[in-house]
């Protein structure tokens, strides 16, 4: 079953207390493929400079992942710089320069409208509902967005909403959205505008999937050594949607285990700048996690007490 993403190929660089890189691999469309291609193929469109090295993209190629769909225009890459505090929480935008993506009009080749798992990266609301009116009826259209469009296009945030079935933000961005502080209020309100589900990522602390009438909750996997969070979340949906891929099935239980497939892929984006966390993980690693959480999270519970 066909997997296509739409988002951002960047160039970041990162500062924290742990390190710093320069130039390092990055954007939305990237993390979700590094992520994603650990379970199924990936087909991703979005934009280069003629900057950008494109060779490093090509080496990732073999995992499963099919770059044709990437636009090569004149020009400066898009680039990112940030620096993060040192509980790794909050960070600092110290640079954004959009280059080439400024411009950036997604165009799906012809033989990808009719992919069937859609996500649809953090890019402008106008731009997803561009690229909705170029598909041929996907099964699952999953969205990010961000504070942002929150702020300056709201309003067409809200029609993209009517459209997609699962929108998946962070709980500040899910409070924005909603203008409530409660994060299970808040989902319940995004729902009754569109999606069928809302997932709400919590950093540390793990991811809630908020369904009609259920809530399930993945927490964060433990780590000891935690070196750079930039696309953790994008990593995270690469394994939610990848997973769903994989099965070819949006049923209950299936969402709940893409929960858990999500929360892996965050977990080895952390470890490593840039997708260096990824490196040396192939599909045995990532089912070796997977049975980690399934230890993390199991309980028995005993008789009732007397």
């Amino acid at each position: 079953m066909s997997l296509l993403v739409v988002g951002s190929v960047a160039l970041d660089s990162i500062f924290t207390p742990f390190g710093e890189t320069a130039d390092a691999l990055g954007g939305s469309a990237v993390f979700f493929s590094v992520a994603a291609s650990l379970l199924h193929p990936v087909k991703v469109v979005g934009v280069v400079g003629s900057d950008y090295p494109v060779a490093q993209l090509e080496r990732l190629s073999p995992r499963g992942i099919d770059w044709s769909g990437v636009e090569h225009a004149e020009g400066e890459s898009f680039r990112w710089k940030g620096k993060y505090s040192y509980d790794l929480q909050s960070r600092e935008t110290l640079e954004t320069r959009l280059g080439v993506f400024a411009a950036f009009d997604p165009k799906l080749p012809p033989a990808w409208r009719d992919a069937k798992y859609l996500f649809l990266g953090n890019i402008d609301p106008v731009l997803q509902l561009n690229v909705l009116d170029q598909m041929t009826g996907p099964s699952l259209v999953v969205c990010d967005s961000m504070n942002y469009w929150i702020q300056s296009k709201k309003q067409e945030l809200m029609k993209l909403l009517e459209r997609v079935d699962i929108l998946l933000v962070n709980d500040g961005e899910a409070r924005e959205l909603s203008g409530d502080w409660n994060i299970h209020r808040a989902g319940k309100w995004i729902m009754a505008r569109g999606p069928k589900r809302v997932v709400i990522k919590q950093g540390e602390y793990g991811a809630l999937l908020i369904e009609p009438g259920r809530t399930f909750y993945v927490p964060a996997y433990p780590l000891e050594e935690v070196f750079d969070p930039t696309g953790a979340g994008d990593a995270f949906a690469g394994g939610f949607m990848g997973y769903l891929a994989r099965v070819d099935s949006t049923a209950h239980a299936q969402l709940r285990r893409a929960m858990v497939y999500g929360a892996v892929m965050g977990s080895f984006a952390v470890q490593g700048f840039g997708v260096k966390g990824f490196e040396t993980v192939d599909y045995d690693t990532v089912q070796k996690r997977v049975d980690a959480f399934v230890d993390l999270t199991d309980v028995r519970l005993a008789e009732p007490l007397p």
